[in-house]
């Protein structure tokens, strides 16, 4: 983890905050009631801000009635309203994290949203909304103001970065593809995808699965696999054409179930021949035939079960059998 990584900032315009509910506090008889803290800012954390010189508008909750675009703008708006923290503050509000203080803890949050939606902007349409990918990358901040120690001299926006990136990562691993695949084998995906377009570029050319294997040191089958794992599955309900003509993929799915009409067309004409044959011969050879190989639609039988039929010892059944083919 580098010491200088630059923490990421965004302008108002481009972030989204989590809901805080204000407690409801009771005034005793004869004080003066204190300024209410701002919509979606809690009581302490409203006074943290105040104590440390940060300015806070309050960060107001997207209406849930909202479309999904209005609720992005409003949270971006809202959060853009805080003013990041300075390396004191964070040592000073992380110093009362460690006591447990929700407020600080509450404080920290409020004032790096912004680094959350910076990060999930990065993983747009990858499967999951904007929204998704920010309330994820919300639960890797909080996380990483529960871990941060100031006492190591790391800016926090550095050492929450990879809390928000693995969080966000995961989330994507879990919930963006119709089929789960585990993480670990979405992180070979990745690997491969890389090298993949890497030799894309020095080659000029779609590399071979044998070039990608060299490259990522495994097996070429292995990489055939999972060069199979990214393909999205492909709905049988999905439409083709349009019009009259209009069908829906699984119209043109092959059901192997039943045979194709050249094999009937096969099949018939082979057992009008068998039939021809079978015709010429004595009931008893064709009986001993048509049980002993299930001709005529029936399961093929044993010497001993053929022969209680057709009132014959086993053995002059399999003598019957041989004499007739």
């Amino acid at each position: 983890m580098s010491r200088d990584e630059p923490a990421q900032e965004l302008p108002p315009d481009e972030s989204e905050p989590e809901v805080l509910e204000a407690p409801e506090e009771d005034i005793e008889a004869g004080e003066e009631p204190a300024a209410a803290p701002p919509t979606g800012v809690t009581r302490d954390a409203y006074d943290l801000f105040n104590e440390g010189g940060i300015v806070t508008a309050g960060l107001a909750a997207p209406p849930p009635e909202q479309g999904a675009e209005d609720a992005v703008r409003l949270y971006l708006k809202n959060i853009g309203q805080v003013r990041l923290l300075t390396r004191e503050d964070e040592v000073r509000l992380s110093r009362r994290v460690e006591q447990n203080d929700m407020a600080a803890k509450n404080a920290m949050i409020e004032a790096n949203l912004r680094l959350v939606v910076s990060i999930a902007k990065r993983y747009s349409n990858r499967g999951l909304t904007l929204l998704d990918l920010i309330q994820e990358g919300n639960m890797g901040l909080i996380r990483a103001v529960e871990k941060f120690d100031w006492r190591r001299g790391f800016k926090f926006s550095t050492y929450a970065t990879w809390w928000i990136r693995q969080a966000i990562t995961r989330a994507l691993a879990d919930q963006s593809r119709t089929i789960r695949i585990p993480v670990h084998m979405v992180e070979r995906m990745n690997r491969v995808a890389r090298a993949r377009r890497t030799l894309n570029q020095t080659l000029g050319r779609e590399p071979s699965t044998e070039e990608i294997a060299e490259v990522v040191e495994v097996p070429a089958a292995k990489v055939e696999h999972i060069l199979k794992l990214g393909q999205e599955p492909i709905s049988l309900e999905t439409p083709v054409g349009a019009g009259e003509s209009a069908a829906s993929f699984g119209d043109f799915i092959e059901d192997e179930a039943l045979d194709r009409p050249y094999e009937q067309v096969v099949k018939a004409i082979r057992n009008a021949d068998l039939e021809l044959i079978l015709d010429r011969l004595p009931w008893r050879e064709r009986r001993v035939l048509e049980l002993r190989y299930g001709l005529s639609n029936e399961d093929p039988r044993t010497l001993e079960e053929i022969g209680r039929e057709v009132g014959v010892t086993r053995e002059r059944v399999r003598q019957i059998e041989a004499k007739t083919l």
